[in-house]
């Protein structure tokens, strides 16, 4: 099957406020490393890379997100408000022509310690038919809970068919109204089990757990980063000042931690910016 892909992210990640008003959601760092970043190696490890292969599209601080793409995929940018995860790719139709498409959205943390980083999600395309849809699937708490389906919550990447996708207006619509639902009713949906670990990153408290995970049993503190002072379990971004102790924390490139500051469960941008995080969500895993 011919197969594009698409990343997600022009949404304006009002639950990451106030983290959002300095950087749009998807280039928030998760390990040091933009989270689309982290989307589009995800893709370039199926072999969908390059301007013809894959597009990201942009709205809320759109300038940002082109100025970081730059020319390493086709760039969708949505005048006025995002359009919504069904209109974004109904903006994409004569990009797409035609293709089936893999949709990930710039929010998913997703790590599979046995395939990182593409080939995770490879399952979608296994055998696919090329009319179904595929979205990759967690088994949920509660497998009536509204939000899933057949038992499971969706975490961050689906499969949809032309077919599907050629009739998508390019206005504000989202894709489990407009195809998910749809084709669930008519049993043309399948879930396809993830096993690995995945946040949505799209509160706080969920994006320094992703953070966390990423650093594994320890710190990751990049290279660049001054630390005279003392961290334990956090994450620590290139150009960064540690003079006072950091503990299960996220601090931004560039931040300062003062020698007389303890910051403890929260993430520190810039000099002036510390957002503090109650209670840690516990990881999805399969």
């Amino acid at each position: 099957m011919d197969v594009c892909g698409v990343v997600l992210a022009a949404g304006e990640g009002t639950r990451l406020r106030p983290l959002t008003e300095r950087l749009p959601k998807a280039l928030c760092p998760v390990g040091n490393v933009p989270l689309l970043d982290r989307a589009l190696d995800r893709l370039a490890g199926l072999g969908l890379a390059g301007a013809e292969r894959v597009a990201v599209n942009a709205c809320y601080r759109g300038d940002q997100v082109v100025a970081h793409v730059g020319g390493r995929a086709h760039l969708s940018v949505e005048p006025g408000d995002p359009l919504g995860t069904a209109g974004g790719l109904g903006n994409l139709r004569n990009w797409i022509a035609g293709r089936g498409v893999l949709v990930g959205n710039a929010d998913a943390y997703l790590a599979d310690p046995d395939a990182p980083p593409g080939p995770d999600i490879a399952a979608l395309l296994d055998g696919w038919d090329g009319r179904s849809v595929r979205l990759l699937g967690q088994p949920a708490g509660d497998p009536a809970a509204p939000g899933t389906f057949s038992g499971h919550r969706f975490v961050g990447f689906s499969l949809l068919p032309w077919r599907l996708v050629r009739d998508l207006p390019a206005a504000f619509g989202d894709l489990v109204r407009a195809v998910w639902r749809p084709a669930e009713a008519a049993g043309g949906l399948a879930v396809v089990p993830y096993r690995g670990t995945f946040y949505d990153t799209g509160t706080p408290a969920d994006y320094l757990a992703a953070n966390l995970h990423a650093a594994g049993d320890g710190s990751l503190i990049h290279p660049s980063a001054t630390v005279t002072g003392r961290v334990r379990r956090a994450v620590v971004g290139p150009g960064a000042t540690i003079r006072g102790e950091v503990t299960r924390a996220v601090v931004w490139p560039g931040a300062t931690v003062r020698d007389d500051e303890r910051l403890t469960d929260a993430i520190r941008v810039g000099a002036d910016l510390t957002v503090p995080v109650g209670r840690f969500p516990e990881p999805g895993t399969g």
